[in-house]
């Protein structure tokens, strides 16, 4: 007997998460799980839900609705209750609701759910083969590895500060400054979904669930790849100092904005480019093929001499010119160059997420692309506490009676 071919599954159907998380790092997390196939519910506090939904720039609709665009960017393909856990009626729908669960994500802060009589203790009594991964600042002050600061809250500047990377980033000689997106949330996210993926796979050979502690100073702490292993070769603290322009160039100027020429190599890659932007002259002179020069000197001698060259052409054909003869080149883009870059169009990096008010929401997909796999679920962002019926009254274990009365009283 001869069958057709089999339709492709997403990595993560079957999976169910149960997601308590608010404003960035846990909600990147769940929504790149969601975008494998997961189904996310999202626990939220009645009335406002999670503090994603308060924060501006809004969308306004044509019927008074509104919702905030920085929280369609996060939610996506997600459900959405909501639970007042300080409730014994609540509360027992959550514990319900664990029991048929593979995933909890927390980041409502160190011990949030501790205080609530639902801490990991209690949380694998009741579901042994649940992962909880707990996502906060400094670590779980009762997870496998507390430290002196794992009391302490933490949100993207503080770990942007604390691991590492305002101390590299800003003008020389000037004050420290933050990358300008939330990496600070966005990058424990995405350890965060790894995180889920190894005790996923650890539990598919032994059967157990796991508490996976994530602190998201420790995820910025671990992209210091370059710094780190510096001061651990030399002893020497890498700041905003010009001595590494000549491996990492700066931006250029061009005609209508900014490129950047990248790693530009030995003595001889110089010399390719002096000859093609028609300055044999400088060959002859060895500080300018990279020979024992100063930061500063590239700041002050080199980029007056490239941009002289740049300056006069689009950003678009410097880069084209200068890959053609083999430098590793980027345009500077912002916001608006990214959303009209036909590259991200073909490789499939915007869907239209809705806005939940009939209008069009256009955000960034989830990178990871598997060769005749099937396109990632588009659910659009849920109003708060759409799902509740559905969810509730399921695995929550809650009568219809007892829905519209907790309803009535204001905990869901």
């Amino acid at each position: 007997m001869t069958t057709g071919p089999s339709t492709p599954s997403l990595p993560l159907e079957g999976i169910r998460i149960m997601d308590v998380t608010h404003i960035v790092a846990g909600p990147f997390c769940s929504m790149i799980l969601g975008d494998m196939g997961a189904e996310v519910i999202k626990i939220e506090r009645p009335g406002d839900g999670e503090r994603g939904r308060g924060n501006g720039p809004f969308i306004d609709g044509p019927d008074g609705g509104r919702v905030s665009a920085r929280y369609l960017g996060l939610n996506r393909n997600k459900k959405s209750i909501t639970l007042d856990l300080r409730d014994p009626r609540c509360k027992a729908a959550f514990e319900r609701m664990v029991k048929e669960s593979d995933i909890l994500l927390d980041n409502w802060g160190p011990g949030a759910l501790r205080r609530l009589g639902l801490g990991y203790d209690v949380l694998k009594e009741l579901n042994p083969k649940l992962i909880y991964v707990s996502i906060t600042g400094y670590g779980d002050p009762e997870g496998p590895a507390p430290g002196p600061y794992s009391d302490w809250p933490a949100n993207n500047p503080c770990v942007q500060g604390m691991g590492g990377w305002m101390a590299v980033t800003g003008e020389p000689g000037g004050a420290p400054q933050m990358v300008g997106d939330n990496i600070g949330d966005s990058v424990p996210g995405v350890w965060s979904a790894l995180g889920v993926m190894m005790a996923l796979e650890a539990r598919h050979r032994t059967g157990e669930g796991a508490f996976v502690d994530m602190a998201m100073y420790d995820c910025m702490a671990t992209h210091m790849t370059s710094t780190m292993p510096f001061y651990q070769a030399t002893g020497q603290v890498a700041g905003r100092e010009r001595s590494n322009m000549l491996s990492a160039q700066l931006a250029l100027k061009a005609k209508d904005g900014y490129v950047v020429l990248a790693g530009a190599g030995g003595p001889e890659k110089w010399k390719t480019l002096w000859r093609y932007m028609d300055r044999e002259d400088l060959i002859d002179d060895e500080r300018f093929l990279g020979l024992g020069v100063s930061g500063d000197f590239y700041m002050n001698n080199y980029v007056p001499e490239l941009e002289a060259w740049t300056s006069s052409r689009t950003k678009e054909d410097v880069a084209n010119q200068l890959t053609g003869i083999g430098y590793s080149m980027g345009i500077v883009q912002d916001q608006k160059d990214l959303d009209e870059c036909p590259h991200l169009e073909a490789r499939g990096m915007f869907v239209n997420g809705g806005d939940n008010l009939g209008g069009i929401f256009r955000t960034v997909n989830t990178p990871i692309k598997f060769a005749g796999g099937p396109d990632n679920p588009n659910i659009e962002p849920p109003f708060l506490g759409a799902n509740n019926e559905e969810i509730l009254r399921s695995i929550g274990g809650v009568s219809q009676d007892e829905l519209e009365q907790m309803q009535s009283d204001g905990v869901i």
